[in-house]
């Protein structure tokens, strides 16, 4: 059986369309082999994003936009029609964000799964999310930038003006003079600064002489203060050890018995004179106590008469001793002896004034 051409070519424009939608839809992102599912997001802007942009569910494409509607009853938001795989577990909880997949303002749109409640078959609604992009970044930031520019152009503008213009040329014309005067004030004294150059490289070769000097000395000073500081170390070590040692032996000597104080703390004898001489002192203040008159004469009009304490205990004048020397004048011209002794026959017992 022949075929003729007519359906020949009919076969080969039907094979023709079908390699063209396949084709076609192949190039939009869609996988014909494939069973998908078809989700919506409604976003306020969508600029950017395209048919057949890529959708991304950690960092590999799981689906592409089928379909963008304009919802004009809805505040004309966009509703993003797109097809995912089958079997990824889409759910209530699932967010669909919108971000720059590059530097140059392509959209692409990634999936974050959640932990979702309620498993979704197709055709629900996900919950929207728009990351802010790079462009919008840098656009936030040039902003204000661009109007501090402006800003500071204006004020550049308004500070060259004809006025300003005249007050920074004649600020330049003074600063090339004065320039210029200094160039000519450098000129006539570059003899003047040649020779202050010269001092000064020999003020700074004589400086690093001195300098070698003053090292020497100091070296010189440490030696001598560290030699002192040993002889005064020694000599403090030394004078130490003789007060050591001068106490050591005055110690030696009052635990002898050979010193007075060792004899003092060591002998019985000693201490017992010692108590008895206390003691006799105490019976001596005692009897003063006791009997005034025997140790010490008052006079009425406030005059002490010397007096002489005979060996009875009685107390005797100077006048009666005088009295008693011109009565008995061969016995007290005798040459002197050791005690002096008084007559028994003179009267003894007058009242002492």
């Amino acid at each position: 059986m022949r075929i003729s051409k007519e359906i020949k070519v009919a076969l080969l424009g039907v094979v023709a369309l079908l390699v063209l939608y396949f084709g076609f839809t192949f190039l939009k992102g869609s996988n014909i082999l494939s069973d998908q599912n078809s989700y919506f997001v409604v976003y306020d802007n969508v600029d950017g994003l395209t048919l057949s942009n890529p959708v991304i569910l950690n960092g590999i494409k799981v689906g592409s936009v089928k379909d963008m509607k304009l919802l004009t009853d809805k505040g004309n938001k966009i509703l993003v029609e797109v097809a995912v795989m089958e079997d990824l577990q889409i759910g209530d909880s699932t967010i669909a964000s919108l971000t720059s997949s590059d530097l140059l303002g392509s959209k692409a749109i990634v999936l974050y799964l959640g932990n979702s409640t309620k498993m979704y078959d197709g055709g629900e609604t996900l919950i929207p999310y728009k990351d802010t992009s790079i462009t919008d970044m840098l656009t936030t930031k040039a902003v204000p930038v661009i109007d501090r520019v402006d800003t500071t152009l204006a004020r550049v503008n308004r500070l060259l003006d004809s006025e300003a213009k005249v007050n920074i040329q004649e600020i330049l014309e003074n600063t090339a003079a004065t320039t210029e005067a200094l160039n000519k004030l450098l000129r006539s004294n570059q003899q003047n600064i040649n020779a202050i150059t010269s001092n000064l490289n020999q003020l700074l070769v004589s400086l690093k002489q001195t300098q070698r000097h003053i090292d020497h000395l100091a070296t010189n000073m440490v030696e001598i203060t560290d030699t002192l500081k040993q002889v005064e170390i020694n000599k403090l070590v030394n004078n130490a050890n003789d007060a050591v040692t001068g106490l050591e032996t005055a110690i030696a000597k009052m635990n002898s018995d050979q010193s007075s104080i060792g004899k003092l703390m060591n002998s019985d004898e000693l201490y017992q004179n010692l108590d008895r001489s206390t003691e006799a002192l105490n019976l001596l203040l005692r009897d003063i106590q006791a009997n005034p008159k025997r140790y010490v004469s008052f006079s009425v009009f406030g005059r002490k008469d010397k007096y002489k304490v005979m060996p009875d205990g009685r107390v005797v004048t100077v006048e009666e001793v005088k009295e008693l020397q011109e009565e008995n004048e061969e016995e007290f011209s005798k040459p002197a002896q050791d005690t002096l002794k008084i007559p028994t026959t003179i009267d003894t017992t007058a009242v002492v004034k």
